[in-house]
């Protein structure tokens, strides 16, 4: 249904007469389908008294009687209605469809309206028999007391447009904001195909979506399409080629360029164009420029124009479109094609590629390639041309599967020059290692590339051994990247290609900074980062964004943004959307790090969104997001964040995410009690990090994978690890390693400690301790809050651990008070390191519920609670919670929200599962709760 409302009703009832005054005669025009009738029926249904409004409603109609006239169907009311004494509201439609007869009465009534009379007249302007005069020829002489007004209709905006979809289609049912726009524009928003078209986009199958190409797929409402073919039809046969040249031109355009392609001549195509508008097959949407008042009826017209005939306007089409400033190249090769000319549709796909790419729309290029290059019996000539092309934007943009499959195949043609199909294996290499994450597979084909156009391509060689420089994958040693280092700068420097030169320099930029190499930085300042030439500039951009990536990695945060800040801008500037977008993932690396973690989760699924297509650039995200998941407690989505989603093998991986992830699994198995499991972890990814050699990304597994095999009896295997990584960093600058190799041994230390209680196993806590201190004060220099955090929190344990004097048997204390009797903390004595070890846990427990790390606050909490005296002045027994949650309840409340078992919740808080669950089912009574989930929400 069509609803007008809005200001076109409301400006008609306002003219509305009183009951005494002079009569009102309303023209409304609008085009075809633009809702006239549908107006006059809302006048005609408006509420009469004025006291039944509502305060957004259009003001009422005054008590008039109404009377209707449907010009050209049933010649109007009888005689006696059309002498009418008493105020009346005349409602006549489609008057540009009257016969002179019946114009002649229609202007004897709306000359003789009484007093308190109106009649609202609406008409299509563009079937006026006489342009301009709704009654026709002579104008009509009005009598001096009507006044006389004109509305045109509006056709309806883009919100108008989206609230009707919303409506047919519902919220959710397809009504994307790409929707609305591609409907807005195909029907001009004209209301009456508006409602068309949604119906038949709502009876599709499969399920309408929301995308443009389903919109367009739709096809043509009938009632448009009989419409305009019939307005055609009625032209002459010699005047219709006007209208076929617009349908196949599709847009207003001036009328040069429409006689031009409809092929009649000036003259012959002026008159052409005359009778089109005169008979509405055409319009005039824009100053002197031509072509459907609704762009969808191109379509309809196009479909009617004979096979031979529309090649021929297709042909005479592209000719015209070569000729504009700029030439959309894209739409010349698409009526190329239609016109069946094959070598000019190729050549013009090539400029167009070659515009897009040089203008930083490479997904655009990548569209039109993919789609060309997988059309059957493409001459060989032109694959070898467009095949670098399409290989190149992807590698520069972002990726595609189909790209892949496409190159794929094309490199297995053996009639292909060698050095075209050893350029196009470079860039499926690329692809595959770069944007699909398949690194093995990638590998060989870039070592192929490298062989191939060794002796045709030197440059290009040189770029397929640099694509086998970096380190970030596994399965490869670092001497291996070293080595094909040494190839590739003697491959770039026999080229004399400086942007060759520059892609092998930013490729050791990375190797240098992931190992921490000492001559890294100055590999940096040499990127040639004010290049004038395009290409050396977008692989210096790479450059400094690999710096930026490894810099995180380091502990560098203070050089970071300034990196990433300088690689951004150069990519943009050189349309180089991947490497845009990698750079984005290392701002989350740094966040997470740095402890800016608000709304820190929210950005990371926004950017797993935004990339779905490319879970490998994805996956600095997913780690983030699973780290996050780990300390806030909510290990049920943890894993899956952490494996990726199932989006991505894990085993491929690159190092560093693949060993930051095996840390946080190894910690959630320990934490679960799972120590077989964290052990077996911990093994598998020392392996993966020992094999790549690149020592600094032991950081973030380092520390718990020591603790799993030291606690399922791998002592010696530990101490050997804590060794290899200490003799593997050698002197290199990585302060977020060296912090990392400190808190090891800290680990080893405090689990190396005698089981009794002697004066061994204090002086080996103690250590410990020291040891924790200093890893805090490490990662406190980084600066990185939750690392600084964790190792503060060890030093405390240590400590607290260490001072036994009075202490008793902690975990009697601890399942005492977990079963809510009056069981004191145990004594803390007066040393001064155990007052400053219960300071620090509590500054810990604070820096983890600022950060949010729900979890680890609990724990810090839960320690803090065996030691701590209590406060002056509470009365001796258990307070009294009465509807409230006591302190621990709360506790409890807030990790089962997050996830967490019974079991695990016990773990955490030092507590017995059947305490727990306990205080699980009080929380629930209290707070009216019916699952656990339901906590988080409080009362009802």
């Amino acid at each position: 249904m069509i609803t007008t409302g809005g200001s076109a009703l409301r400006s008609l009832v306002r003219a509305l007469p009183g009951p005494d005054a002079d009569p009102v005669l309303m023209f409304v025009e609008g085009a075809a389908g633009e809702g006239k009738s549908h107006l006059l029926q809302e006048l005609a249904d408006l509420q009469r008294p004025a006291d039944r409004r509502g305060p957004a409603d259009p003001p009422g109609v005054p008590d008039l009687a109404r009377l209707w006239w449907r010009c050209g169907t049933e010649g109007g009311p009888p005689e006696e209605d059309e002498h009418r004494r008493e105020p009346t509201l005349w409602l006549v439609d489609d008057v540009h469809r009257a016969d002179e007869d019946e114009l002649r009465r229609l202007r004897r009534v709306l000359e003789g309206l009484e007093r308190g009379s109106a009649a609202v007249v609406t008409y299509r302007p563009e079937e006026l028999p006489v342009p301009g005069l709704p009654l026709g020829s002579p104008p009509m002489t009005y009598p001096n007391r009507p006044t006389v007004l004109r509305s045109r209709l509006a056709p309806w905006d883009e919100e108008r447009v989206r609230r009707a979809a919303a409506e047919a289609l519902g919220e959710s049912g397809g009504c994307t904001a790409e929707a609305v726009t591609r409907i807005h524009e195909r029907t001009g928003g004209v209301p009456r195909v508006v409602v068309d078209l949604l119906a038949m986009v709502r009876g599709q199958w499969p399920a309408f979506t929301g995308t443009a190409a389903e919109v367009d797929a739709a096809g043509v409402p009938p009632r448009l399409a009989e419409l305009v073919l019939s307005r055609t039809h009625a032209l002459s046969p010699v005047h219709r080629p006007v209208v076929w040249a617009a349908a196949v031109l599709d847009g207003p355009v001036g009328r040069e360029e429409l006689i031009a392609v409809s092929g009649l001549g000036a003259a012959t195509g002026n008159s052409a164009l005359l009778r089109a508008l005169e008979s509405a097959a055409l319009a005039e949407p824009a100053e002197g420029r031509y072509g459907f008042a609704v762009p969808l009826a191109a379509s309809a017209v196009r479909a009617t124009v004979p096979g031979p005939v529309r090649q021929d306007l297709h042909r005479r089409t592209a000719n015209v479109l070569s000729r504009r400033h700029p030439v959309d190249w894209a739409a010349v090769a698409g009526h190329h094609r239609a016109a069946g000319d094959s070598p000019r549709w190729l050549r013009a796909v090539e400029r167009a590629a070659e515009a897009a790419e040089a203008s930083g729309r490479h997904q655009q290029a990548i569209t039109l390639l993919e789609r060309t290059l997988a059309t059957p019996d493409i001459p060989p000539q032109a694959r070898a041309r467009l095949a670098p092309l399409l290989a190149r934007n992807a590698v520069t943009g972002l990726r595609s599967d189909q790209t892949v499959d496409v190159l794929a195949q094309i490199v297995q043609d053996t009639a292909l020059p060698p050095a075209v199909r050893g350029e196009l294996r470079l860039d499926l290499g690329l692809m595959l290692c770069n944007q699909m994450g398949r690194f093995p597979e990638g590998w060989r084909v870039l070592e192929i590339a490298a062989a191939e156009l060794r002796d045709v391509r030197s440059a290009l060689a040189a770029r397929a051994m640099a694509a086998l420089v970096l380190p970030y994958h596994p399965g490869v040693s670092l001497d291996v990247h070293q080595a094909w280092l040494i190839k590739a700068v003697a491959a770039a420097d026999d080229s004399g290609d400086e942007a060759m030169r520059t892609a092998v320099l930013a490729n050791h930029v990375g190797l240098a900074m992931s190992w921490a190499d000492p001559e890294a930085w100055d590999l940096v300042a040499k990127l040639p980062v004010e290049s004038t030439d395009p290409a050396c500039a977008r692989q210096a951009a790479r450059g400094l964004c690999n710096a930026a990536d490894s810099a995180v990695w380091l502990g560098f945060y203070g050089r970071v943004d300034d990196l990433l800040t300088r690689g951004r801008q150069l990519s943009a500037r050189t349309g180089a959307p991947y490497t845009e977008h990698s750079a984005l993932g290392t701002l989350l690396l740094q966040a997470w790090w740095t402890g800016q973690w608000l709304g820190l989760a929210e950005r990371c699924e926004e950017f797993i969104t935004a990339t779905a297509d490319m879970p490998l650039i994805a996956s600095d995200a997913y780690l983030v997001r699973g780290l996050l998941a780990v300390a806030q407690g909510d290990w049920g989505e943890a894993k899956s964040w952490l494996f990726q989603r199932g989006t991505f093998g894990t085993e491929n991986l690159p190092v560093p995410l693949g060993a930051a992830a095996a840390g946080a699994l190894i910690r959630l198995a320990l934490a679960r009690q799972e120590v077989t499991v964290a052990a077996e972890q911990a093994r598998s990814a020392w392996k993966v990090v020992a094999e790549k050699g690149v020592w600094p990304w032991a950081a973030e597994l380092a520390p718990w994978a020591v603790e799993a095999l030291v606690r399922a009896g791998g002592s010696g295997t530990a101490h050997t690890m804590v060794r290899n990584f200490a003799q593997g960093l050698g002197r290199g600058d990585a302060p977020a390693a060296r912090a990392a190799l400190v808190w090891s041994r800290a680990v080893l230390t405090e689990t190396d400690a005698p089981a009794s209680q002697d004066r061994e196993r204090r002086s080996g806590l103690l250590e410990a301790a020291k040891l924790y201190g200093e890893a805090a004060a490490a990662y406190a220099e980084l600066p990185r809050p939750y690392s600084q955090a964790l190792t503060m929190e060890g030093a405390a344990r240590c400590v607290l651990a260490a001072d036994t004097e009075g202490a008793g048997d902690p975990a009697q204390g601890e399942e005492a008070d977990a079963a809510d009797t009056a069981v004191a903390p145990a004594p803390v004595s007066d040393d001064p390191a155990t007052l400053t070890a219960l300071t620090d846990l509590e500054s810990c427990a604070q820096r983890f519920t600022d950060l949010g790390a729900v979890w680890d606050a609990a724990r810090a909490r839960a320690l803090l609670r065996t030691r701590q005296p209590a406060r002056k002045g509470r009365p001796p027994g258990r307070p009294s919670h009465a509807d409230q949650l006591s302190p621990r309840e709360e506790e409890v409340a807030q990790l089962a929200v997050s996830g967490l078992t019974n079991r695990e919740i016990a773990a955490t808080l030092h507590l017995s599962p059947r305490t727990v669950e306990q205080h699980i089912a009080g929380a629930m009574r209290k707070t009216g709760a019916l699952s656990r989930r339901d906590l988080g929400r409080g009362r009802p």
